[in-house]
């Protein structure tokens, strides 16, 4: 039964639609699964075991009389808990909303169940999903399956580790600064950042804002594409959703990369790098050269990237939580405090300019990538580390002024737009994963995880589980 927690979805759906194995036997492997490994790492916090065995057997029921099963048809999942379920509790992790049940789905919720994934639960995330570190005061903290003293980074950590662990095929998340990319890379998963409106997003309360998306997360990329098709197409109630169906991703991933140019830089052009993660990254430049792409060190300028990202998310902060920064701050962590403070600090004019500065920054990166159609860099700049430290404040010497310093090597890549994806690539001595990141020209899903399955084909370092897990 365990060998069912860490087949691909198309192993598990094949077995499913051609009754080699029931929805409950799956369902089973996995909560049992959940119920061995979990309190070892506290990925999934809000968890509804006998909902989800009744809702697999009415699946079964469904498909012996002859229905026709969708792509997740009878897979369990667990959403982010920044993810609104009707009916099942949403925390944001903040003590303020600890009890609180939503009466609606997000639009990915939606787009899950409507392909038969079935909810399990919720999966942990920082407070308000501020920090690639996921702890929060409601649930404590989640622990990195390959070494449980160290962090699972964030803020999507709880579903990057109970993929890793096999408590679950498919997972969701969200990424502003790097929150799908660094607990993938941190747990030897694959997460996605897509371009903003490929997945779009409702509820929101800023639906014109395209600094954070939502996207998948799973062990392959095979699963990835398969889980975006699913969450992708347009969407009336989201300003930004691109028109394009999401069956353009169930398209073959393999392709030709023979002569393709790809900029390869371990460290942004000056960014401090632990040498663990340098090191991971110089061993598998090999592999895109082994599938015949033409490797060349070297990156576009990210000047004033720094500045843009952090004038942008202290405005998203501020507007977001002003009028709850008002009433319940000291409820708030004080990184979350912070960040609103900085945001209502801001004038029209520094908002304005970042705008303008971003703009600058994304035409230089669409000329640069005319002749780079790909971009290779690290994910994190360290590996994972201490989980009772809150964040990172040194990397080889170099002093990082707040708690998102040493998450630039993410968000550099969220203020240009472009669709970045995080694949395992190697580990540390001491074991523990890191990845890297491939970064797509504007809208080129699809040449991303063409990528990213060749090099993952290519290494296969994907494979390795966690000892947490066994």
């Amino acid at each position: 039964m365990s060998d069912l927690c860490f087949m691909t979805v198309g192993e598990l759906s094949r077995l499913i639609r051609q009754r080699d194995v029931s929805v409950r036997e799956v369902m089973d492997a996995h909560l049992a699964q959940i119920d061995r490994v979990n309190p070892r790492v506290n990925a999934i916090v809000t968890y509804l075991p006998d909902e989800g065995r009744k809702q697999a057997d009415q699946a079964d029921q469904r498909l012996a009389k002859g229905e026709i099963p969708g792509p997740l048809f009878g897979l369990p999942v667990a959403h982010k808990d920044l993810v609104v379920t009707r009916g099942i509790r949403t925390t944001w992790g903040s003590p303020i909303y600890r009890d609180f049940i939503p009466d609606q789905d997000a639009l990915i919720v939606e787009r899950l169940r409507r392909a038969g994934a079935i909810t399990i639960g919720k999966t942990n995330t920082p407070e308000f999903g501020a920090g690639s570190q996921t702890f929060n005061p409601v649930f404590g903290a989640t622990l990195n399956p390959y070494d449980v003293t160290k962090t699972c980074g964030g803020s999507s950590g709880g579903a990057a580790v109970a993929l890793a662990c096999g408590m679950l095929p498919i997972a969701d998340g969200s990424d502003m600064g790097g929150s799908l990319r660094n607990p993938a890379s941190f747990c030897n998963v694959v997460g996605f950042r897509t371009t903003a409106g490929r997945v779009p997003r409702w509820p929101a309360l800023n639906g014109w804002g395209n600094l954070s998306v939502e996207g998948p997360m799973a062990r392959t990329v095979i699963d990835v594409a398969l889980l975006l098709s699913v969450m992708a197409g347009p969407d009336a109630r989201c300003p930004l959703s691109l028109p394009d169906p999401g069956t353009n991703f169930l398209q073959p991933l393999e392709r030709n990369f023979t002569g393709t140019r790809i900029a390869f830089s371990k460290d942004f052009g000056g960014l401090p790098v632990d040498v663990r993660v340098t090191t991971a990254l110089e061993a598998g430049k090999p592999a895109f050269e082994a599938i015949g792409c033409i490797v060349e060190e070297t990156q576009p300028a990210f000047t004033e990237a720094d500045e843009v990202f952090k004038v942008l998310r202290a405005f998203s902060f501020a507007s977001t939580y002003a009028d709850l920064f008002r009433t319940h701050r000291n409820q708030m962590k004080d990184t979350v405090v912070w960040n609103i403070e900085e945001g209502l600090a801001l004038n029209a004019l520094q908002v304005g300019q970042a705008e303008i500065k971003r703009t600058a920054l994304y035409q230089r990166m669409i000329r640069f990538m005319d002749t780079y159609p790909f971009m290779v860099f690290p994910v994190t700049q360290v590996p994972p580390f201490d989980v009772t430290v809150p964040y990172i404040t040194e990397i080889e010497g170099v002093v990082m002024d707040t708690y998102i310093d040493w998450m630039r090597s993410c968000y550099y890549i969220s203020v240009t737009g472009m669709p970045a994806i995080a694949v395992p690539c190697g580990f540390t001595p001491e074991g523990l994963p890191v990845g890297l990141q491939i970064v797509g020209r504007p809208q080129d899903e699809m040449g991303v995880l063409q990528l990213a399955y060749a090099f993952e084909q290519a290494t296969r370092t994907g494979k390795r589980r966690p000892p947490a897990a066994e």
